[in-house]
């Protein structure tokens, strides 16, 4: 091998490392993101049915008190699926809790922009608790985003459709790597019919 080639082989190696080094922060720095899917469709058009609304309405006390491992972590930023014309429902799941929480919901995000939403996190986020009500068949491809497996977290990676009561908690380190100690899926227990 002569020398230049030598030297070329050195600078792709550090040049690999680099991209490996630069790409393995996956989510925002010490941060806590919280995902949920929106509550339950209406029979008809793109709101939220009866049981839904009692589930929005529930998610104001649940966030506003929400704690993991003892400690408070009120949201303190709302992202919500951009309308669609077919459904409303991420953004009216978060009504209620944005306004008792005096909270923005920022809908810039549509279902197939769980890449950009998990790029903006990552700039713009970090150091904060996020709360994100997305669509369910896009959870997957939202945690995966986040640096997320998401078989670790949803039945062969996937959101099932009759649910509407998980929450899914990933916590980040100050490097943005995920923490799997303390990242979860649980149960909300918001509403009688809950498992």
């Amino acid at each position: 091998m002569t020398f230049m080639h030598s030297r070329l082989l050195i600078s792709v190696i550090f040049a690999s490392a680099f991209v490996v080094a630069a790409t393995a922060q996956e989510g925002p720095k010490d941060a806590v993101v919280l995902i949920i899917r929106h509550a339950e469709d209406a029979d008809s058009g793109e709101g939220i049915s009866p049981l839904g609304e009692k589930r929005a309405e529930a998610y104001k006390d649940y966030f506003l008190k929400f704690t993991v491992d003892s400690k408070r972590r009120e949201p303190q930023v709302i992202f919500a699926a951009k309308d669609s014309k077919k459904s409303h429902r991420p953004r009216l799941t978060m009504e209620p809790f944005a306004r008792a929480a005096n909270l923005k919901i920022d809908t810039r995000f549509g279902n197939v922009q769980s890449a950009d939403l998990a790029a903006d996190l990552r700039a713009n986020q970090q150091g904060k608790v996020i709360l994100i009500c997305w669509r369910h068949p896009y959870i997957p491809a939202l945690l995966a985003g986040l640096g997320a497996n998401p078989k670790s977290f949803l039945p062969n990676g996937k959101w099932p459709g009759a649910v509407f009561d998980w929450i899914i908690l990933l916590s980040f380190d100050q490097n943005g790597h995920l923490i799997p100690s303390s990242s979860r899926r649980t149960n909300e227990h918001l509403l009688p019919a809950d498992s």
